[in-house]
């Protein structure tokens, strides 16, 4: 027996069965397999399935099932809560399975779930083309996708999730399906925004679009000026063209402090963008200007050194009901003493345009009415030093919480409970859980923001 109770027999049979590497405690790769985005959580499964393909995926899950282990789903192992990995059971890690095939005549992509957005991006974009992804390029496309998929060309072409047009899914009975509009199509409903609730995706098929050369950056302005430059970029917002994406906060820059920071991007000809631009770079005017003409590559690396895999992170998210002036007094107010310069308290303007063309119940994914995301993504290396910023992070969330549309997006969320959750659905929640009853009617997927099969 192992030291978790699983018989050797029954790893020796899923071995026969498994074509990628079965690690186990003890094994040199152990450590690294097990290793997730968030350096606070460190848990220990009893055995990780390195899958390479959609077979391994359906032998692991049947072995997770037979055994009653508790399985999580590793694809870029971003999720802050760290339900890429579980204690004393099956790690289906997915990292392997980076196989793509761009299709540049049709504008479509077919990408494993174990490829990154940096891995994707670079595929499209050597044939001129991309799709809404996340603006960290570490992170998977299997879980920003299935959460919804909030990125920089969501104006313009709508949520990751959008554009997905067909899932391969191994589902709770370890059963290979489609889902698509003309298959499976209450699956192919609840895999936009519904996250890993209803099985394991193995592969995604995009639809591209053609994106160039774009105009991109960041302006900067003295945090004494924050309160200023916040409410004029809220103002700006109201009349800006529909396909400009933004997003400002408070942040610590090298050499300069506490800042209040604007990043834009405008992901149409840069001579169009300059026009479109012109009103935010010209207040103040700001003390760093960084807005140039760059590459789609460029700009989804742009935000990296932000999101650096192992240092500790806990975060606070909601949409706001409307980002008014007490709202952003209150906010510049919590920020002044924040305790990581790696912390960003960051106001974001995404979910417009595109977004917004597509109705609340059309997917899982229901926030689509154009309100404010903020999120307190506090970020710190030192483990002594964690209690400080925790406290200091739900202070802050506290103190915002009376300005709360009473949503969050999901991919934001850490470990908060069965009622969060349900906020970050909305009406979409009774639907999801229907169709938990269908798919996985035992709740076998449970290691994620959990779509429970009651109510």
């Amino acid at each position: 027996m192992t030291q978790t109770g699983i018989s050797e027999t029954a790893v020796q049979q899923l071995s026969r069965a498994f074509r990628g590497e079965l690690v186990r405690p003890g094994d040199k790769t152990y450590d690294a397999a097990r290793a997730v985005f968030n350096g606070m959580i460190d848990r220990r499964p009893a055995l990780i399935a390195r899958c390479t393909g959609a077979e391994d995926v359906v032998a692991a899950v049947n072995f997770a099932r037979e055994n009653d282990l508790p399985a999580a789903v590793k694809g870029g192992g971003h999720s802050v809560a760290g339900y890429s990995v579980c204690e004393d059971g099956l790690m289906i890690d997915l990292s392997l399975m980076k196989a793509m095939k761009v299709d540049a005549h049709a504008q479509t992509a077919r990408a494993e779930a174990g490829l990154t957005w940096g891995e994707f991006d670079a595929a499209t974009q050597a044939v001129g083309l991309a799709t809404t992804g996340g603006v960290v390029s570490s992170t998977g496309i299997a879980g920003l996708t299935l959460g919804g998929g909030i990125g920089w060309l969501a104006p313009m072409h709508g949520l990751a999730c959008d554009n997905v047009r067909s899932y391969e899914v191994v589902t709770a009975e370890g059963r290979p399906v489609t889902a698509s509009a003309t298959e499976n199509e209450d699956l192919y409903w609840g895999l936009r925004g519904g996250g890993g609730n209803f099985g394991v995706v193995t592969s995604f098929e995009y639809t591209l679009h053609p994106v160039g050369q774009l105009l991109a950056g960041m302006v900067v302005h003295p945090v004494a000026r924050a309160k200023e430059a916040l409410r004029f970029w809220r103002e700006y917002n109201q009349t800006a063209p529909p396909e400009v994406s933004s997003a400002s906060g408070i942040i610590t820059v090298p050499d300069m402090g506490l800042v209040a920071g604007i990043v834009l991007c405008y992901p149409g000809s840069p001579d169009e963008g300059e026009a479109a631009l012109r009103p935010i770079r010209e207040f103040g005017p700001p003390a760093m200007d960084t807005v140039e003409p760059i590459s789609y590559l460029a700009l989804q690396t742009m935000l990296d050194a932000t999101a650096q895999p192992g240092y500790r992170n806990y975060w606070k998210a909601d949409f706001l009901e409307e980002l008014s002036d007490e709202a952003i007094d209150v906010i510049t107010a919590q920020a002044q003493d924040v305790p990581s310069p790696m912390t960003q308290v960051l106001l974001e303007h995404l979910v417009h345009g595109a977004v917004q063309r597509v109705g609340r119940n059309d997917t899982a994914f229901a926030q689509r009415d154009g309100k404010y995301s903020l999120g307190v993504y506090s970020v710190w290396e030192n483990p002594a030093e964690s209690e400080k910023n925790i406290e200091w992070t739900r202070r802050f969330y506290d103190a915002v919480r009376p300005f709360s549309a009473g949503g969050v997006y999901v991919n934001y969320l850490g470990e908060e409970g069965e009622d969060r959750v349900k906020e970050a659905y909305g009406e979409n929640y009774r639907r999801l859980v229907d169709l938990k009853k269908k798919y996985d009617p035992t709740n076998f997927f449970r290691l994620n923001q959990n779509i429970k099969p009651t109510v």
